[in-house]
């Protein structure tokens, strides 16, 4: 049993440590809820750590209902058949329960629930925020099950819109969870190869968020030290799924990434979001196949830094080849494919998503200016290897 617990706030107040799920009807009360809806995916749904959920919140004399029919990737129709379960069962406030999916989609339907708009009308666009109705909003309570996403920290949702197949950043400050409950023993059924997913999804959050430009030490600092947790226990996490400690580390470090992309994020993000909008790709695993080839693309805007990566990781050797080997090497022992090609995606995807990663708002965190042609030719690398 590990013994890592605490409670803190950044911003966010985080309740983190095994066996916190007992106290989710306390937070749900300390955002004034009386009857919440608890959103989450088919899978979990299913699962005994949502029956104990239901369980924990009616024994307190808390009336919840379940609404879980979100998508890998979740769209409109997922958010808005979620407000409508919202509003017929009288609700006034929303767990988001899951993974990223289920986070996400909580969280949109938290911030629609009282609003006139479409949900396209508050993307993360210019001040396209301030047309919330904020006196609309439901408070939310954030429960992650896996440690990848982070979107439990997060003021934003990534929504799939089907009418040109692209995700969106739905975003206003206040889509930040009132209250985290960070219990770590629910990831441990996580299976390996989605421990593996998420928690490169991390990684890749860390790691763009400290080569994005800009000056941001904070959000620096924050993901350095996210990346060594992530060095030190990924592995540990997905060769043995019970090992509570390395399940706790990696829950904060997930946190962390998402805590410091507010710095920005990249290429990465950039490339595998038309992935996963147009063929259902897992959105952690895209990344962890093209983080070797963004980090090569990028090499001659981010060798300083990775000199000093390397150094606070312990990596063997220095610098920019230190940091490349390591990725290459965890991506090898935690059983990540080499190629897009392996999760599906064709040369000829090339030119049809090249537009719409340079479209996405990840693009502007990247180190280097990109056009339409640099991620077109950035697909083939990825794709061919």
């Amino acid at each position: 049993m590990s013994a890592l617990r605490g409670n803190w706030n950044y911003p966010t107040r985080i309740l983190f440590g095994a066996g916190n799920l007992k106290k989710l009807p306390q937070a749900c009360a300390s955002l004034g809820m009386k009857r919440p809806l608890l959103v989450t995916d088919p899978g979990l749904a299913a699962l005994p750590m949502v029956a104990n959920a239901v369980l924990y919140c009616r024994e307190a004399g808390m009336p919840v209902a379940v609404y879980s029919d979100v998508r890998p990737n979740p769209v409109e129709k997922n958010v808005n058949d979620g407000v409508r379960a919202f509003r017929e069962g009288g609700h006034d406030g929303v767990i988001a329960f899951g993974g990223g999916s289920g986070l996400d989609a909580a969280k949109a339907i938290a911030l629609m629930a009282g609003q006139k708009r479409p949900i396209w009308d508050f993307e993360d666009r210019e001040d396209w925020y301030t047309r919330v109705d904020e006196a609309g909003m439901a408070p939310v309570v954030a429960v992650p099950t896996t440690a990848g996403t982070g979107s439990e920290v997060g003021r934003a949702s990534v929504i799939t819109d089907l009418r040109d197949h692209t995700k969106k950043i739905i975003f206003h400050p206040k889509m930040m969870p009132g209250v985290v409950i960070a219990d770590p023993e629910l990831t441990l059924g996580l299976p390996p190869k989605v421990t593996a997913a998420t928690g490169m999804d991390a990684l890749s959050h860390c790691l763009e968020a400290y080569c994005a430009p800009g000056y941001h030490p904070m959000a620096e600092g924050i993901a350095v030290e996210g990346m060594r947790l992530i060095h030190d226990f990924l592995p540990k996490a997905v060769a043995d799924g019970s090992d509570l400690e390395a399940r706790s580390h990696m829950l904060i470090a997930s946190s962390m990434g998402a805590t410091a992309f507010q710095k920005g994020l990249g290429a990465m993000h950039s490339l595998s979001h038309p992935c996963g909008a147009n063929l259902d790709t897992h959105h952690g695993l895209t990344n962890a196949v093209v983080m070797p080839f963004v980090l090569a693309w990028n090499r001659r805007a981010i060798e300083p830094k990775m000199e000093r990566l390397a150094a606070w990781l312990g990596l063997k050797g220095r610098g920019y080849a230190a940091v490349y080997d390591w990725i290459i090497e965890l991506r090898a022992a935690i059983g990540i494919p080499k190629t897009l090609a392996a999760l599906g995606v064709q040369e000829k995807h090339a030119a049809e998503f090249a537009p719409q990663a340079l479209a996405d708002p990840s693009t502007g965190g990247n180190p280097l200016p990109m056009t339409v042609a640099d991620f077109e030719k950035l697909y083939l690398n990825c794709i061919r290897g």
